[in-house]
């Protein structure tokens, strides 16, 4: 398995993929046209030349990017690609020099290990202008928002 851009070639794939967790109200569904107008943001794991799983990275403003649309194939749980997916996310978005990933997730424990922290979603303004004002959960929303600071951290590292 390996962690690449997406293609238009994998399209149909990304939208099954994110229309298979939409259907279980575990992510937001996409159109067609939506993973068109933004295919330069995702990301597929590859495993023998099969979309395993998928995830893109959306820039809110300067210093705050979103992780989206995260989502593994169900025969292909388990293995570590969620994981890697975030990883690349973290990457690109350390790449761009962007400070803070959120990600708006019901999967708790799996971004706490990935040094995500939950944060109030009215600590994100730019997220809840931006999105959340047209969104259908808005009025209820029932997902954590987390946040990992990531150029700075990774900056450290270096």
């Amino acid at each position: 398995m390996h962690i690449r851009r997406a293609t238009m070639s994998d399209t149909d794939a990304i939208y099954q993929l994110i229309k298979h967790y939409a259907l279980e109200g575990k992510l937001l569904s996409r159109t067609y046209a939506s993973i068109y107008e933004n295919l330069q943001n995702f990301y597929v794991a590859d495993e023998g030349g099969a979309v395993a799983g998928v995830a893109s990275l959306h820039i809110l403003d300067k210093d705050l990017a979103e992780i989206r649309s995260l989502a593994v194939d169900p025969d292909h749980t388990g293995k570590g690609i969620g994981k890697e997916l975030v990883k690349q996310i973290i990457y690109e978005t350390n790449r761009l020099e962007i400070e803070n990933l959120i990600a708006l997730t019901y999967q708790i424990e799996f971004f706490t290990k990935l040094g995500f922290d939950i944060v109030d979603k009215q600590s994100l303004p730019q997220k809840m202008w931006k999105d959340c004002i047209n969104c259908p959960k808005l009025p209820s929303c029932d997902e954590t928002a987390m946040l990992k600071k990531v150029w700075q951290t990774e900056l450290a590292k270096q």
